[in-house]
């Protein structure tokens, strides 16, 4: 076994060191023992260190302050070396650090010999001003509205906290969230996106109209249009001098695109965005009550509730006709949103079926079936499917009668968004309904009056 053989080894280097005697010795392997009987020290047999082999546990070693020796006198503050002088650089070479350090990726003494350079020489000067503006058209400005749904998310958390002072009207957050929706959308247009083509669609006397136009187009038209809502607010209207011959949708459109020298282009984001903003923040401020105050549209008015709905409601299928032509993904509105639009189509197919009949557009209403205002009469009803539905009862003999489920003659099935697009005349009037049973000729009269409710 290893263990006798090694303690006989120790035994015999005893021996040797009791012969050469006490004291202060030093062994073979040339450590030296101060103090001990045989070499040892105070150790024990474990830690002698074999012959020839360093010691497996260092000895301490001795501080300064115990060797007796002198200490280093403390340097004088004045005797510091001087800082290394910074490095020269030529002309040459700090006008080919002009690009890196446009895009800051020079160090520190190479940038400041360049800016230093820059206060000498007026080409460099120049040279690196053009190189900091290219810098910046490269880096695109980041968007504040990357998913449409964190602004509600996040405005629905901080008002369960704390309620705002000046709230947004509920009647009035349709047209808040659509025009940011679509804001976040045209956000990293270039110009090709703001050039494409696009068609606007919509039902005129049975018939299907389009006109072309571009994604700046669009939003011009909405600039204009929503001109309507700000003029009745007390606003500057967008179209300032444009004439135009009637304060119409389509006559405003019409008249501020031939106003234009040249094609709009992606500046009219910036007004589009400010008047959307600025209607916003008047209708909070003017209070629920400013609900009812009457918006014209030229051939009829609207509260200024249903306004808002219709512009929230026209910002919505634009911002699809803008998608579908850069093929770009978009979603329906919210449920609740949604919800309200399909409402106010609703309410105001009983109009838009009353002019069609006088238009000679639709079956007359027949005289034993005519009623008084108020009182129930013929009625259809609508049921709505799907993502903000529901179900209204229309008046079919009179604007003024009552919807009564007594008197119903038809039922009609559709889904939220194909209702939409029908009352957008995006969507046949024939190929609308999912299901429908009961009067036919009542069935058409209202699908045909859905979508003549749409206009460019």
């Amino acid at each position: 076994m290893n263990g006798p053989d090694r303690f006989e080894a120790y035994d015999g280097d005893e021996g040797e060191n009791d012969h050469k005697g006490k004291g202060n010795t030093r062994d073979e392997s040339g450590i030296r023992d101060e103090g001990g009987e045989g070499g040892r020290g105070t150790g024990t047999p474990g830690d002698a260190p074999e012959r020839g082999r360093p010691p497996r546990i260092p000895m301490p070693r001795a501080s300064v302050e115990d060797s007796g020796l002198p200490l280093p006198a403390p340097a004088d503050p004045g005797d510091t070396a001087p800082p290394p002088a910074p490095p020269v650089f030529e002309h040459p070479v700090l006008k080919a650090l002009l690009g890196a350090w446009a895009l800051a990726a020079c160090s520190a003494e190479e940038a400041t010999a360049v800016e230093e350079h820059l206060g000498a020489c007026g080409s460099c000067a120049d040279e690196a001003r053009r190189l900091r503006e290219a810098v910046g058209l490269l880096q695109r400005p980041e968007s504040l509205d990357l998913d449409p749904g964190l602004r509600t998310r996040v405005l629905n958390t901080c008002l369960e906290r704390r309620p705002p002072r000046i709230p947004v009207p509920d009647w009035a957050a349709a047209y808040d969230a659509e025009t940011a929706r679509l804001d976040a959308l045209l956000q990293d247009f270039g110009d090709a996106e703001w050039h494409a083509p696009v068609r606007l669609r919509w039902f005129r006397s049975d018939e299907s109209t389009s006109r072309r136009t571009t994604v700046a187009g669009v939003i011009a038209h909405l600039l204009s249009v929503d001109g309507l809502v700000a003029v009745a607010l007390g606003l500057d209207d967008p179209l300032g001098d444009v004439p135009s011959r009637q304060p119409t949708p389509a006559a405003r459109t019409e008249a501020l695109w031939r106003a234009s020298h040249f094609p709009p282009t992606r500046f009219v984001r910036a007004p589009w965005r400010e008047q959307s903003h600025n209607l916003v923040r008047t209708v909070s401020f003017t209070g629920g009550g400013a609900g009812k105050m009457p918006v014209s549209y030229g051939d009829f008015e609207l509260p200024l509730h249903d306004a808002m709905l219709d512009r929230a409601f026209e910002c919505w299928v634009h911002a699809e006709d803008i998608a579908v032509a850069v093929d770009y993904p978009y979603d329906p509105p919210s449920p609740r949103h949604l919800h309200r639009m399909i409402d106010l189509a609703a309410r105001m197919l009983p109009t838009a079926l009353a002019h069609r009949r006088r238009a000679g557009l639709a079956s007359p209403a027949p005289h034993r079936h005519l009623v008084a205002a108020g009182e129930p009469g013929r009625s259809l009803r609508l049921e709505i499917e799907g993502s903000g539905g529901g179900e209204w009862l229309i008046p079919l003999d009179s604007p003024a009668a009552k919807g009564s489920a007594e008197h119903e003659v038809a039922h009609v099935a559709l889904d939220g968004v194909e209702f939409c697009r029908l009352a957008a005349g995006h969507v046949p009037p024939q190929e609308a309904a999912a299901g429908q049973v009961g009067d036919r000729e009542a069935i058409r009269d209202v699908l045909f009056a859905a979508a003549s409710l749409s206009r460019m």
